[in-house]
């Protein structure tokens, strides 16, 4: 095994010896516990880290205070300093997602002997356990085989075991292809001595057995078809629970987690359901659930309607539950209250409670709850010993110059018109599928070929969650901040109504807009994710009008100066995640995928603005679409990244004007669509 450095050596050893709960060597007491006995145990969680190892922005080249495993960390201490007995688990998405993840991946693999980044710090952490989210199969099963120390029967899969997390990664819902065996282990048991206490406060160390079993989105088929397609199948998160379970309750554990990468959707059940979380809470045995994958809290606003689900208190269908945030922002915490009856250890729900706690926790400003980098807890200085080296190659690798720029592309105001960080994705995308026709499909050679392409970076995660490429020099942490995703590239052929159908589905982004109220109205849906306003481009032009339902919003679709028909023929680049299905879009489900490409589109966004060393306005497409006009008496507001009118006016959207600012770098705008 490659040697660490002293100083990384040493931080780790510190870090295991001041942060880490180890297990016990000692085997479980012969004699029966007394009834009566009661323990607090806090079941800690992470989830979606992307490998956001530190509070770093690589695209801004900046800290972020407001993200970043290093600042979770500290809140891991103080929970540990609070309660006397806690596991810490993770919930997956965590080997991708962040540059250092990339660099890692793509570019300075790392060796058999050599362990993933963000690995090494969660292991000098102590987790308990993990399960496997669905980007954690971006890099393909024989990376995720290596790097997790999981040998895999499946094409590619490594056949020796490779240094991998010190934790047991539990999976229980994908499966090999060649021999119907899960390509994780499905379950597995973690023993712990806990302090518990006797009605008269005599304090005990007594052996308690967790069982934990892990799940995945389904949905991994589509969005990951190029990587697992004929090498793995998968089945339902409900399916694959009754089917461990027996096995599991057969060991006699005093608890059953269930780690689900996954959130909560009442909607009927189905096999492939992304977010079967409801469902799974339902499944008799389970007697606490960690969920993740959505990027968001619960207990939560969010949940606060659901059915049989108390956001409050944090408890789904009478399982306590927690989804701990995304990005190392938050940390979750359950506090389960155990009371020993008849020879077993129940959950005393009266006195069990969930909560997601911020690493930035929201200070009052003018009276409204306001996230600022001045209250955020301090990072874990332990963390960045032992990355340091490798954040220094991944800063000086992005820092690659590519060229130079003479246009400003940001996402500021993608979803109000300005396609400038779009439109260099869109061309480079057409640029790679026009070439490869030639060859892999004359016939439709000489035919339309668009492209389309969303933004994904847009203020989700909070005001510098957005792509800001300025005038000067262009570095593959620009191509990195134009196209946030490792995707690869997907070309598909399609007919004009599907095509209309497409942009249909995407302008669902926004709320319907009713000209005659008199009060504010938000003009984007806050359920419909960024990600999925695909903008098309390539000699379209297009209206969408806000004041029609969706699924009636698409006007005056044209191409090249013509209305486009239904029968039309067009081919749509794409990335892999939606030509296979992802995001539900109608007619794109992998069957008429027509071109793939192995490169990833990041990687085809960096050649093409090396062809282009100098790039100018001329080079990109102009924008595509805008919205009908319509006189709204009340106002129309969005929310984006405070001072940021002047882009909007640069850009050509002499509409838009700011309100007021929210103080946490974010303001509220107003869009006249009038104009």
């Amino acid at each position: 095994m490659p040697q660490r450095s002293c100083l990384a050596a040493l931080a780790a050893a510190l870090f295991l010896a001041g942060c880490a709960s180890q297990p016990s060597a000692e085997q479980p007491r012969a004699q029966p516990l007394p009834d009566g006995l009661r323990a607090d145990i806090a079941v800690l969680e992470t989830t979606d880290l992307h490998s956001n190892v530190l509070s770093y922005d690589y695209y801004k080249q900046k800290a972020d205070p407001t993200l970043g495993f290093e600042r979770t960390v500290t809140l891991i201490r103080k929970a540990r300093e609070q309660f006397t007995n806690s596991l810490l688990f993770d919930a997956g998405d965590t080997i991708q997602g962040s540059v250092l993840a990339d660099y890692q991946a793509r570019v300075q693999k790392p060796g058999c002997g050599e362990e993933l980044a963000i690995y090494k710090v969660m292991d000098a952490v102590g987790y308990d356990g993990g399960t496997i989210g669905n980007h954690e199969f971006n890099y393909g099963l024989p990376f995720l085989s290596q790097v997790t120390g999981t040998p895999m029967n499946v094409d590619g899969g490594a056949t020796q075991r490779c240094v991998g997390p010190r934790y047991p990664l539990v999976l229980a819902n994908v499966y090999s292809a060649r021999d119907g065996k899960p390509i994780f282990q499905p379950w597995t048991i973690v023993q712990r001595k806990i302090a518990a206490f006797t009605p008269d406060g005599s304090k005990l160390s007594v052996p308690l057995k967790i069982a934990i079993i892990g799940f995945t989105p389904p949905p991994i088929m589509q969005w990951d078809k190029q990587n697992l397609e004929g090498k793995v199948t998968v089945t339902g998160v409900v399916e694959a629970a009754q089917k461990y379970l027996p096995e599991i309750q057969a060991q006699h554990p005093d608890l059953v987690i269930a780690i689900l990468h996954g959130g909560m959707n009442t909607s009927p059940y189905t096999s492939d359901m992304e977010n079967g979380g409801w469902y799974l809470a339902g499944v008799p045995g389970i007697d606490v659930l960690l969920m993740g994958h959505e990027h968001t809290e619960f207990p939560g606003t969010r949940f606060e309607h659901m059915q049989d689900v108390d956001d409050e208190h944090g408890f789904v269908r009478g399982v306590p539950a927690v989804m701990g945030g995304f990005f190392g922002k938050d940390l979750g915490v359950i506090r389960l209250a155990m009371l020993r009856q008849q020879g077993h250890w129940t959950i005393d729900k009266t006195k069990t409670f969930s909560q997601v706690r911020p690493i930035c926790p929201p200070m009052l400003v003018a009276g409204k709850p306001t996230v600022s980098a001045s209250n955020c807890v301090p990072a874990d200085p332990q963390v960045a010993l032992v990355v340091g080296k490798l954040q220094q190659a991944t800063i000086d690798y992005v820092n690659t110059p590519i060229g130079q720029s003479t246009v400003r592309m940001s996402s500021y105001f993608a979803d109000e018109g300005d396609m400038s960080a779009l439109a260099p994705v869109n061309a480079a995308q057409i640029d790679f599928v026009q070439h490869e026709l030639a060859t892999a499909h004359p016939e439709l050679a000489n035919g339309p070929v668009l492209a389309a392409a969303a933004a994904f970076r847009n203020g989700f995660g909070g005001a510098d969650d957005y792509t800001d490429v300025q005038p000067g020099p262009l570095t593959l942490r620009s191509a990195a901040d134009l196209y946030f995703y490792p995707n690869t590239l997907s070309a598909v052929k399609i007919d004009g109504a599907a095509l209309k159908a497409w942009l249909e589905k995407s302008a669902e982004r926004f709320n319907r807009i009713d000209p005659n109220a008199t009060g504010e109205q938000q003009l984007i849906n806050s359920k419909y994710p960024g990600f999925n306003f695909d903008q098309i481009q390539g000699g379209i032009n297009y209206v969408i009008d806000v004041s029609q339902p969706a699924g009636q919003r698409i006007e005056k679709l044209n191409y090249q100066g013509k209305p486009v028909t239904a029968s039309q023929t067009f081919v749509v680049v794409t990335n892999n995640y939606r030509a296979s299905g992802g995001g539900r879009f109608p007619g794109l489900d992998g069957s008429n995928i027509v071109l793939t490409s192995p490169d990833g589109t990041r990687e085809i966004l960096a050649q093409w603005l090396k062809a282009h060393p100098t790039l100018n306005a001329d080079d990109l497409p102009r924008s595509s679409w805008r919205f009908a006009r319509l006189k709204a008496r009340g106002t129309v507001v969005f929310t984006s990244a405070s001072d940021k009118q002047p882009a909007a006016e640069a850009d050509g959207l002499h509409n838009i004007r700011q309100l007021h600012d929210n103080g946490d770098g974010t303001a509220v705008y107003a869009i006249d669509l009038s104009y």
